[in-house]
């Protein structure tokens, strides 16, 4: 049954923690499943990460702006840009508008994305223990892909996809952990807060 009226919010801005988390971690979980080669890079793809990975994330960072969240502003925003920066990576050389990324380009372009990853996840530190999780798996993510690309061994790129997909599912349960946790008032799903 649906509730007739929403959860109470505080400062009267929804939550905008559970629109970046899902879409950061089913555009995630669909990357990966590629990547540890179920199916090919394909248009379904390339669309989430523009949509949905890319461009609720932006939106669901301004709110944060909003709510006056800096670490939720800088992660959502950045992130969302990363998902329209990788599409652009794939499609602009398809369209004859640059040049394909060398290898040693995309490790570059991962090891950034890595580095800014494994600093946000100071941040977590004083949220909850579902953040750190996901923060943590998506260093590992992104020095797995780098490993990947640097060496070429498909082995490691499709065990990057694997532990990619449990970073995403670990997005996904955090952000509908919010939401269950706010609609019904009480712990639903735990996302363990850090008490400080």
């Amino acid at each position: 049954m649906i509730p007739t009226t929403p959860a109470p919010v505080k400062d009267g801005i929804a939550n905008p923690a559970p629109l970046g988390l899902c879409a950061f971690g089913m555009t995630t979980v669909l990357l990966n499943i590629h990547n540890a080669g179920f199916f090919e890079m394909n248009s379904m793809i390339l669309a989430m990460g523009i949509f949905y990975g890319g461009l609720a994330q932006v939106i669901a960072g301004v709110i944060e702006a909003k709510k006056n969240n800096t670490f939720g502003l800088t992660a959502f925003t950045s992130y969302g840009f990363f998902w329209l920066s990788l599409v652009g990576l794939i499609v602009m050389p398809k369209l004859g508008w640059a040049t394909a990324p060398s290898e040693g380009a995309m490790c570059a372009y991962l090891a950034i994305w890595g580095v800014f990853t494994f600093l946000l996840f100071f941040g977590t530190l004083k949220l909850n223990r579902a953040l750190q999780f996901v923060f943590a798996s998506l260093t590992i993510l992104f020095f797995l892909l780098v490993a990947g690309d640097a060496t070429g061994n498909a082995t490691i790129k499709h065990l990057a996809g694997y532990e990619g997909i449990i970073c995403g599912a670990s997005a996904i349960y955090t952000g509908i952990a919010n939401v269950l946790n706010e609609v019904y008032g009480r712990v639903v799903l735990p996302i363990g807060p850090v008490n400080v």
